[in-house]
């Protein structure tokens, strides 16, 4: 087993996962990245960007709403690198459509990427950490659309609320290992999956999905750095005793 500790890090290849990825490798971590087969070179790119830190990494391509697939992916993560200590279950789908005009295979979607998956990598990432027996923490992506109704985010809002049960539930579970887990629930960050064709029009980078989320056109979307710090945090030992928690990064706007 390797004496470095190994983190995981899902929708790695670009935005908010890459940048989780980099940070995990300045602190030290060994870091494998995944993403979907279509991102493969881009995850390439990100290998070399952590090994040129001076740490190790793998790539692994996965659908994380694959059971079969997210169950090979820990065990190749394991396998190569030693274990698994980290897990930032981070893939996952934008979706902005009303409620009426939601269909019930969008919504299956977006649910299967940011729900179904979020439980397999906690379930895998769990099992491995109480076979090693060694503690661990595990991370998912929530957001203050997970808190708070906010329009025009139906499916993507019923997924982030599950995230946040699914958080406190294995919290309470695997606390007993060792084992913590919370998630992160920012207001949007400026990543490609929140650009919008209209940005121009509509305030700059981010400001349609800003629109959704109630703040007023053209406000500066979350930095990826607070994102990335909070990530940080939970995983250092100052947070051995926070567990069950989804952090809101969202000016305040949001409360438990």
């Amino acid at each position: 087993m390797s004496s470095t500790r190994v983190a995981l890090v899902s929708g790695a290849a670009q935005g908010l996962g890459l940048a989780i990825a980099l940070r995990l490798a300045e602190d030290g971590l060994d870091v494998a990245v995944n993403d979907i087969a279509s991102k493969s070179e881009e995850l390439k790119k990100v290998v070399a960007d952590i090994e040129a830190k001076g740490r190790r990494s793998i790539a692994v391509t996965a659908d994380v709403s694959s059971e079969e697939e997210v169950k090979a992916m820990v065990e190749k993560v394991a396998k190569e690198l030693g274990g698994l200590d980290v897990m930032v279950a981070n893939a996952g789908v934008g979706s902005i459509k009303p409620l009426v005009e939601t269909t019930a295979e969008e919504f299956d979607r977006v649910m299967a990427i940011n729900a179904r998956g979020v439980m397999l990598q906690y379930k895998y990432a769990a099992l491995q950490m109480v076979q090693q027996g060694r503690g661990g923490r595990i991370i998912g992506a929530c957001s203050s659309a997970g808190k708070r109704a906010n329009l025009g985010l139906c499916a993507y809002s019923a997924a982030k609320f599950a995230v946040r049960g699914l958080t406190q539930n294995a919290a309470q579970e695997l606390a007993p290992y060792g084992i913590t887990v919370n998630a992160y629930a920012p207001a949007v960050i400026a990543t490609p999956m929140t650009m919008h064709p209209d940005d121009a029009v509509n305030g700059g980078p981010g400001s349609t999905a800003m629109g959704l989320f109630g703040f007023p056109p053209g406000t500066p979307a979350i930095g990826i750095e607070a994102v990335t710090s909070l990530v940080s945090y939970f995983i250092s030992p100052a947070a051995a005793h926070l567990s069950g928690q989804s952090i809101a990064l969202d000016a305040g706007r949001t409360f438990d």
